[in-house]
């Protein structure tokens, strides 16, 4: 292979390759776990959900496809494999049940969340620790997206009825209540 000469070292690419490799895993699993929300969401959301979440793994497959090619154009080879994506992911699957629509947004936000904070770090990382200032703003175009998928699934799960004056009402009583 020929050796790159991009300005950054070996070390410092190679750092960067395993930083790209961890937001690699954690999408891949957020993908699968978007994919199986949307197989198996039921109840008076679900078209909405469905919908919302075919739009979100659509947008997850990009991403992934993204970091890959990032790797790739570091010099180094993305992780690939179910396996490789469970030992490096910071996210962690729920298998064996199957919980209700808002248990299932209310998941998808945390991991969001945490994706959100973990690009955070890694972009700080590869700016000051790497130098690498091309992967510090591909990862932060990527964060924003997940910023607002995260934005999205939080409104669905903390909606409020609000009165003209734009103050939240109670539901219950439909009373105005302080904020």
């Amino acid at each position: 292979m020929r050796r790159l000469n991009i300005g950054l070292s070996e070390e410092q690419r190679q750092g960067v390759i395993d930083l790209l490799n961890q937001d690699l895993a954690d999408a891949y699993l957020l993908l699968v776990k978007t994919k199986k929300y949307h197989w198996d969401v039921v109840g008076p959301q679900f078209r909405s959900l469905h919908q919302l979440w075919e739009e979100h793994y659509q947008a997850l497959t990009e991403t992934i496809d993204s970091i890959a090619e990032r790797v790739r154009a570091l010099g180094g080879y993305p992780v690939g494999t179910m396996e490789g994506f469970l030992k490096l992911a910071s996210l962690k699957e729920h298998s064996g049940n199957v919980p209700i629509a808002t248990e299932m947004v209310a998941r998808l936000v945390d991991d969001h969340e945490q994706v959100i904070r973990n690009f955070r770090e890694h972009i700080d990382q590869c700016s000051k620790k790497f130098h690498d200032e091309g992967t510090s703003d591909f990862l932060t175009g990527i964060m924003e997206g997940h910023e607002e998928m995260a934005w999205m699934l939080r409104s669905f799960i903390e909606g409020q009825a609000l009165q003209p004056d734009g103050k939240q009402v109670n539901e219950a009583i439909h009373a105005p209540v302080s904020v």
